[in-house]
């Protein structure tokens, strides 16, 4: 697996982009709204490598920041799901697959760091880098 970016779980897209750039630096990409099954949300991902990504997603989605924003996950892309997701569930277990949503990743909770792993399947990545002119 290859690290591509760090994610947090914010309540405020617009607030965490800009703190995020006053205190890193960070650049960013311009927002994206999406939907995944019955979940709309926001988006973004910094210009610089490993990514900054950030969501900001309703209440009940994998995204819910009802209890305050929060680290949310590192993202790995993944040369084969299978085997990647069968160790982290070996570690931790699957907290959320949109693979059956037709969108290649999944989140693992691994207890021991507070956070998820997600595995994206790295056949997404160069439409991510499309999507996101990386």
């Amino acid at each position: 697996m290859e690290l591509y970016h760090v994610c947090f779980a914010v309540q405020d897209l617009d607030a965490a982009m800009s703190d995020l750039s006053t205190t890193t630096g960070a650049r960013w990409r311009a927002p994206r709204a999406g939907t995944l099954g019955e979940w709309t949300y926001r988006i973004v991902f910094s210009v610089a490598a490993p990514h900054f990504e950030l969501i900001e997603g309703p209440p009940g989605s994998p995204w819910d920041c009802t209890t305050g924003p929060r680290f949310h996950h590192l993202g790995f892309w993944s040369d084969d799901m299978d085997l990647d997701r069968t160790a982290l569930d070996g570690v931790g277990k699957t907290v959320f697959d949109a693979c059956p949503l037709g969108r290649p990743f999944s989140y693992h909770r691994i207890d021991s760091i507070g956070a998820s792993v997600e595995v994206v399947d790295r056949s997404a990545e160069t439409g991510f880098r499309t999507t996101w002119n990386l």
